[in-house]
């Protein structure tokens, strides 16, 4: 029988552990990473600060473009009412006040008597005149009877004609004094007439300057006159006006206009143009315009302050920017605008009126410039800028600038 034993089986030989590598293949990544991350977040962070510093030495600007108005322009000029006729009233005879009749602010008719001049002298001078004048006529009657007889008595060759000739002279010359003696009695009765002190026109009594007894001089020896009343006739107004140059062309005689009064607004007193002076003031630049105005209901009054305002033709108004457009240089006024490149380009111009908000620009632009606001006094050509919008306040600023020229004409056409 045999003994079988059992045997272990047999074992393979033992193998040494080797470490793992994973571990430090992701220690080399996140190292690299990390690496990687740092030099990119330099990288940027000297980018953004390029950027930042070339954003910082780039001028930052705002830019408007000239607009013109599509209403027609609302032309308001200050205007001086004057009335149609204003005539201070003088004496033409020496005397004593006798008498007035009219007092300030009261309305008379032509050739309604306002006071009367004590004038004994001329009246003494004017019965002696007349007196002269009676002896005169006497004097021409004799002398003509006398020639015409003698004329008579030549034709049948009984005087000679020596004689008839001294009788017809004497008859001419007694003739001269007779017309001497009426025209003084003439001229002695005008004197007189300025007794009784008259209106020239219908209107209203301004002023006053004389009382009952006070001693009238007409200036006859060189004194100074005294002004007795003066009279305007406030009915119907003259308004005068100086257009600036730049609008003169624009001003016709029987073109429509209109007053307004600060102390009424809104309310509108209508006119026309009655005739303008034609030439530019040489000193002003500007043209004297007069406009009729009908004040019949006797709400404007002479001497008042008022502005004028004409209706220019939309087409033919000029380009307007906001007055912090502008540069004012030593070669004249400026504009900065910005070219396709974004850089500065200057552009000089010719200011016209001023507007407030906004200032009429003659000439130099075309219309479609983008134009800085608020330029800095040291900017010049070839500044690159960046344009950036205008907050909320300025946008709303500009805004109401844009519309600020065509607002008049808009409230005109309503």
């Amino acid at each position: 029988m045999t003994n079988h034993s059992q045997t272990p089986p047999p074992q393979e030989p033992h193998r040494p552990h080797k470490p793992r590598r994973w571990p430090i293949v992701i220690a080399a990544l996140v190292v690299i990473g990390l690496a990687a991350q740092g030099i990119w977040s330099r990288h940027s962070a000297h980018a953004a600060l390029e950027r930042d510093a070339k954003a910082a030495s780039t001028l930052s600007v705002q830019v408007v473009a000239p607009q013109r108005s599509a209403r027609a322009l609302d032309l308001v000029l200050p205007g001086n009412v004057q009335a149609f006729l204003d005539t201070p009233i003088y004496a033409r005879t020496n005397g004593y006040l006798r008498k007035w009749y009219f007092d300030i602010g009261a309305h008379v008719k032509a050739g309604q008597l306002l006071a009367e001049i004590d004038a004994p002298e001329v009246d003494d001078q004017l019965r002696a005149a007349r007196a002269d004048l009676a002896n005169a006529e006497a004097n021409y009657a004799l002398a003509k009877s006398t020639a015409d007889r003698w004329t008579q008595m030549l034709q049948t060759r009984s005087v000679a004609r020596q004689d008839t000739d001294e009788k017809v002279g004497d008859m001419l010359a007694k003739k001269a004094t007779l017309d001497s003696a009426r025209f003084n009695v003439s001229r002695l009765s005008q004197l007189q007439s300025y007794e009784r002190v008259t209106a020239p026109f219908d209107g209203i009594i301004t002023a006053r300057n004389v009382d009952v007894g006070a001693l009238i001089d007409a200036g006859n020896g060189g004194t100074a006159q005294k002004e007795l009343f003066h009279l305007a006739q406030a009915d119907r107004l003259r308004v005068y006006a100086n257009v600036p140059q730049a609008y003169a062309q624009q001003i016709r005689v029987q073109q429509r206009a209109y007053l307004t009064l600060n102390e009424e607004q809104g309310k509108h007193f209508p006119g026309i143009v009655a005739r303008t002076a034609g030439a530019v003031d040489a000193q002003q630049r500007t043209m004297l315009v007069e406009v009729d105005v009908d004040n019949r209901s006797g709400e404007l009054l002479p001497g008042a302050y008022a502005q004028v305002h004409f209706a220019l033709d939309g087409s033919a108004t000029p380009m307007t920017l906001p007055g912090n457009a502008f540069l004012f240089r030593p070669d004249g006024v400026k504009v900065a605008t910005v070219d396709a490149q974004d850089r500065v380009q200057l552009v000089k111009v010719t200011l016209g009126t001023d507007f407030g908000t906004r200032v009429a620009v003659a000439a130099g632009l075309t219309g479609d410039e983008r134009v800085i606001v608020n330029p800095q006094d040291a900017i010049v050509d070839g500044t690159p800028v960046r344009i950036v919008q205008p907050h909320g306040e300025h946008e709303a600023g500009v805004a109401h600038g844009a519309s600020a020229v065509g607002h008049t004409a808009q409230t005109q056409g309503e």
